[in-house]
């Protein structure tokens, strides 16, 4: 079974075809962040006209080979997102889904990104190897969030950032720090030849699942303007506050809840320090999918547009977009 996934929730035009829920067949992603990098940050408006110009030439690429009888559904991100953006990925898969008289499926974003440990582009793949339950930490510019899956479509949120979002907070440290957009990659890099020396503080929240990381980032703020400081460290040093917050922060609920897996999604989940920690310390497998699935993307989508189509979770043609959707 082959699904078309589309996402164009933020500042990412994609389209993919993946079959059976696992196999990527094709997966083209149109980044919009040489044009966001100039203002520091997306600009919604800026991103729903490129996404307009987009759209078709992606969808066509990702077609490339094939027919739409080749296709047994059609997923869409209807939410969350910056609703101009995702408007024109929910208008333009409606439109297909009518004229071709395909299943019309509509994806929650953020369980999309969970979804992308499901995934593997070759074609005797590591499939079917998420166990439940398990602990998923989705963590990107917009969102940190700790879920309990307990099945396919079965979520339950254990807890969210008060705040600003890990990937949100690698923005803002970048720019106090002078180093550019996108800000999780630049503080990453910019890490590399730093040592984190520096005394930031870590929000743990005892009692709570929840994550904050607005604290940190005026910390980072004062001891820049201090003076005195080193870039690569104050980088290394803000890095490390927030890998050490995310990671024990979820290994204590993983052994709280006796859950079989951790599985990583999100765009900082390509964080190689991250990562690092996360595979030295837990006590159950962690799952992460390669970086390029860790971004906005459509296959991720389609896989999980696959599980829903095999629930019979078929949308219909009034499906709206909700930019403050939730997930459990």
């Amino acid at each position: 079974m082959k699904i078309l996934g589309i996402e164009t929730s933020c500042d990412e035009t994609a389209a993919a075809i993946v079959e059976d829920g696992g196999r990527i067949i094709s997966n083209v992603v149109a980044s919009q962040i040489d044009i966001h990098a100039r203002y520091g940050g997306v600009v919604p408006e800026v991103a729903s006209r490129q996404h307009l110009l987009a759209i078709i030439p992606v969808i066509n690429q990702a077609m490339t080979g094939f027919s739409w009888q080749d296709i047994n559904g059609i997923a869409v991100t209807f939410g969350p997102g910056l609703a101009g953006s995702l408007l024109v990925g929910v208008n333009t898969a409606k439109a297909i889904a009518l004229a071709k008289k395909l299943p019309l499926i509509g994806v929650n974003h953020l369980e999309a990104h969970i979804y992308a440990n499901w995934l593997d582009s070759s074609p005797h793949g590591e499939m079917g190897r998420v166990k439940f339950p398990c602990l998923c930490l989705v963590v990107s510019g917009g969102h940190s969030d700790l879920i309990l899956m307990k099945g396919h479509g079965q979520f339950e949120k254990l807890g969210r950032t008060r705040d600003d979002a890990a990937g949100e907070a690698f923005d803002k440290a970048a720019r106090i720090l002078g180093l550019g957009y996108p800000g999780g990659p630049a503080i990453e890099q910019a890490s590399r030849s730093g040592a984190p020396c520096l005394p930031l503080p870590r929000a743990w929240l005892k009692g709570s699942h929840d994550f904050s990381f607005s604290g940190l980032k005026t910390a980072l703020w004062h001891l820049v303007h201090k003076g005195g400081v080193s870039v690569a460290d104050a980088a290394a040093s803000f890095q490390l506050a927030v890998v050490d917050v995310l990671v024990v922060k979820t290994i204590e609920a993983a052994k709280q809840l006796k859950v079989e897996q951790i599985l990583l999604s999100g765009g900082v989940a390509a964080n190689k320090m991250l990562t690092q920690h996360f595979l030295a310390n837990s006590p159950v497998p962690v799952l992460i999918p390669p970086p390029h699935l860790c971004t906005d993307n459509a296959a991720m989508v389609a896989a999980c547009g696959y599980y829903h189509l095999q629930a019979g979770k078929i949308s219909g043609c009034d499906l709206d977009v909700v930019p403050s959707l939730s997930l459990g």
